[in-house]
């Protein structure tokens, strides 16, 4: 069973579906919405990130001609242009991933205006492109999806077994990125200063994950 026909089911299982409130809403796009929302937290994307690079060192040490390939940006479009670039002519983004030149970060999104590659920018521009990034890559995601979905929609009932398997199989635009933080040089404190915000800002993603889980465990319980 496809991801989303389970999804669809599990959404057309909960009782409260035939309420009268809730007769309106059609478990077909309560399935659709969530494909096009695969990662709910920043948690969800570095689990799968992480998964994904573990697996490429462990092939690129069996065998050194399969090696990765980063391609640099400074900005959230750039970076989901480049991965949509990719995967529509590649037809994959395996091995593929995105490279954040600290120099280039210093000079171009710092928050104190464009600066030169020097101890004194702030801590802040690599994790906050980070972020700007995958916000781009989850809609690269999303608009790619619907466009199949309205494919889905309006083609005759001999193409949609294709369409369908393209949504089945979707690959996410979602790749590892590989950040060189280059803040003071790299000197000690500032590498520490890094890790440190890197540290508060899963942990920030980590209460966002347990107040997602204990809501969907009241949801649970009261469609129990």
């Amino acid at each position: 069973m496809s991801e989303h026909e389970n999804i669809k089911n599990k959404v057309s299982d909960i009782d409260a579906m035939s309420a009268s409130n809730w007769s309106s809403i059609n478990p077909e796009y309560v399935a659709r919405m969530r494909m096009q929302n695969r990662f709910k937290t920043g948690l969800d994307i570095a689990k799968y990130t992480a998964s994904i690079m573990r697996k490429d060192m462990e092939e690129y040490d069996a065998d050194t001609s399969k090696y990765t390939q980063s391609l640099g940006c400074w900005h959230g479009f750039i970076g989901q242009q480049k991965l949509i670039s990719i995967k529509k002519h590649f037809k994959t983004t395996n091995k593929k991933y995105l490279y954040l030149s600290g120099w280039m970060i210093a000079a171009l999104r710092s928050e104190f205006g464009p600066l030169p590659d020097q101890s004194m920018h702030e801590k802040t521009s690599v994790a906050s492109l980070i972020a700007e990034l995958y916000t781009f890559l989850r809609q690269a995601d999303a608009r790619e999806l619907g466009d199949l979905y309205r494919k889905l929609d309006n083609t005759s009932d001999s193409e949609k077994a294709d369409i369908q398997n393209q949504i089945d199989n979707f690959e996410t635009h979602v790749v590892p990125i590989i950040a060189d933080i280059d803040a003071g040089f790299g000197n000690e404190e500032a590498t520490y200063l890094m890790a440190k915000q890197m540290i508060e800002a899963v942990h920030a993603l980590f209460k966002l994950k347990i107040k997602y889980l204990m809501k969907n465990s009241v949801v649970t319980k009261m469609e129990k």
